[in-house]
């Protein structure tokens, strides 16, 4: 009789706490602790990513999902040049294409720093254009042979493959290869399509899928020389994204109508695996079978700024993510804030429809509110606040006092200094003793003028170099950063009107202002929280983008900006977002309140927690059932 170690290799071990690492792979083992016989199994699952900077359909991708790159695409139909950064878990702006275009060939072994993308469409023409990336930058290279677009693509920078496509006028099977110069004729394909998945190398590709006539299930395998039969795909598709190698490839989404059909190819036929989180048609794929990058596309919400994992693990990865938190007492806009994710304070605010000015505070101590102590006057307008939810600073152009500042040691609120410049709408970074005030405005005016708090008076010092209003911030009196909001030019502080949402960055060191990093996305009245090198940034709306309404999150290294988790509530006017303000943010931070015109009442009083991605084993009990 055969014993679990002559079948596995391995031995049930009598442990008093779980393994902590993946070489327990297959092992069972008896946790006395738990008195449970317990196994590491592998997980196949997709999870989601940061949202992308720019909307992308009939996009491009290469890399890694660790390392991956997305680029071109619509809208508009002309297509776009832009190209994106992914580093595992957020996107950054990368350089532009030379040429705009969409649909180009689905997929490239190639890497985020020697990456190639051919053809695609500029409506209404299509384009033979080739041009190649070496991380910074795109260059012009020799052309493909003919014009051709929604074609599949395989390979490296310097040995690539095109095959299939659509001419304008018909679907095509011709094969071209790349050495890296030049193109040449390859021998063509079986079946003529377009709209194609592929995957795999010069030598070893594989292309599958597409249409037309209808959506096709049809696998075929190149050697480097020709184009054999493989095993069909279980779901006929079109609009689908793929990527890995011709023994171990995966395809995921598909159209007309979006789909979450997710299957693994080992050479010879097709298997069922998990579903996506989110249906998609027309996006980018890359990665291996293993690890594997979706990005962009059209979803069942029209959302072209998704990006989904898929991983074949033995961790349970669960992504970076807001989660709901209790209810504010009141729902409220503008709202003065400090704190942590654990122990925050907001108080005064606006609230619309009808509009009204509360006075009203509450306290936050991680999982529920708690109403406190009335302001003594409102600070609806308020130009920002800072400290911790038993210090805080704030002050506006309250009535009957313009300039106000009122302070909060934990349990009452008091007045305090009063501002040397009236304002409204501007950002306040520090703390309740060494604060510093940047911007706002006094109607309609846009200010440059910025001061700096002593715990009892406040102080003129080195202006801003660009007027700005309700735009974010974070940081020290000493280390600060402003970023994007209403912006206008230089002295004098007056902006032009109407003022312009600007992403545009600004450092401050106590003494000087200096150019900063300017954010992926503007948008103003929103808010920000963190310090000079770990800030994160939800900009509020802009009426310039669509959707109008900003729920995609920013974090900051203190160098550049990438996109993290989106929110669940549109939030278009001013609201409180707090988090650890002397340590690292992003571990811990939260958004409470806000408005949002389209929504009937326009405030809320809903609150969000960030949560960071998680890994840990995907460890299972043993049961008889």
């Amino acid at each position: 009789m055969s014993t679990y170690k002559n079948l596995i290799g391995k031995d049930v071990n009598f442990l008093s706490t779980d393994p902590d690492n993946d070489s327990a792979e297959g092992q069972i083992w008896y946790n006395s602790t738990a008195g449970a016989f317990k196994d590491l199994l592998t997980l196949n699952a997709w999870s989601n990513g940061g949202s992308l900077v720019t909307e992308h359909q009939e996009t491009s991708a290469a890399g890694t999902q660790t390392a991956g790159l997305c680029f071109g695409g619509r809208p508009p139909t002309a297509g776009i040049v832009a190209t994106e950064e992914y580093d595992g878990s957020g996107w950054s702006n990368g350089g532009d294409m030379n040429t705009a275009r969409r649909g180009a060939a689905t997929f490239s072994a190639s890497t985020q720093t020697a990456a190639l993308v051919f053809g695609g469409a500029v409506d209404p023409g299509v384009l033979n254009a080739t041009e190649e990336y070496n991380g910074t930058s795109w260059t012009s290279v020799n052309n493909l042979p003919a014009a051709k677009y929604i074609n599949g693509g395989a390979g490296i920078q310097t040995a690539a493959l095109s095959f299939g496509g659509y001419s304008g006028t018909a679907a095509l099977a011709t094969t071209e290869e790349y050495d890296g110069t030049n193109w040449t004729a390859g021998n063509a394909m079986s079946t003529a399509r377009y709209s194609l998945a592929s995957a795999g190398l010069q030598t070893a590709a594989l292309a599958f899928g597409g249409t037309p006539p209808g959506a096709l299930a049809i696998t075929e395998e190149y050697d480097g020389t020709n184009w054999t039969a493989g095993g069909d795909m279980n779901t006929a598709r079109r609009y689908a994204a793929g990527c890995g190698t011709q023994d171990s490839a995966l395809v995921f989404g598909a159209g007309p109508a979006a789909v979450v059909k997710t299957e693994k190819y080992d050479g010879t036929s097709w298997s069922e695996t998990a579903d996506m989180g989110i249906a998609q048609k027309n996006h980018g794929g890359a990665g291996l079978q293993s690890a594997a990058l979706s990005c962009g596309g059209e979803s069942p919400t029209n959302s072209r700024r998704v990006t989904q994992e898929f991983n074949n693990s033995v961790n349970v990865i669960t992504a970076a993510a807001f989660s709901s938190g209790d209810n504010m007492p009141e729902a409220t806009s503008k709202v003065a804030d400090g704190g942590t994710q654990t122990a925050a304070v907001e108080g005064g605010g606006q609230k619309n429809n009808p509009d009204s000015l509360p006075t009203s505070s509450s306290e936050y101590n991680g999982t529920s509110w708690t109403a406190g102590n009335s302001l003594p006057s409102n600070y609806g307008s308020n130009t920002g606040a800072t400290g911790t939810q038993t210090a805080l600073v704030t002050g506006g152009a309250n009535n009957p006092t313009p300039g106000g500042t009122c302070e909060y040691d934990g349990t009452n609120w008091t007045a305090g200094g009063t501002l040397g410049t009236s304002r409204y709408g501007g950002k306040t970074l520090g703390t309740q003793t060494a604060a510093v005030t940047c911007g706002g405005r006094v109607s309609p005016p846009t200010l440059n003028n910025v001061e700096e708090y002593d715990g009892s008076s406040w102080t003129a010092v080195t202006a801003m170099p660009i007027a700005t209003r309700e735009q974010g911030g974070f940081g020290t009196q000493t280390a600060g950063v402003v970023v994007s909001g209403f912006q206008g030019p230089s002295s004098p502080p007056v902006s032009p009107s109407p003022a312009s949402r600007g992403a545009l960055g600004f450092d401050y060191d106590g003494t000087n202002w200096t150019a900063g990093t300017s954010a992926l996305i503007a948008g103003s009245s929103g808010g920000a929280a963190g310090i000079q090198t770990v800030g994160f940034f939800l900009a509020g709306g802009n009426p310039g983008l669509s959707p109008a309404l900003i729920t995609t999150s920013q974090t900051y290294d203190g160098t550049s900006y990438t996109t993290n988790a989106s929110v669940a509530r549109s939030r278009a006017t001013q609201f409180g977002i707090t988090s650890a303000r002397t340590a690292a943010v992003g571990t811990a931070a939260m958004i409470f309140g806000g408005g949002d015109p389209s929504n009937t009442p326009q405030d809320t009083a809903a609150t969000e927690e960030y949560n960071v991605a998680t890994t840990a084993l995907n460890i299972k009990t043993i049961t008889t059932s």
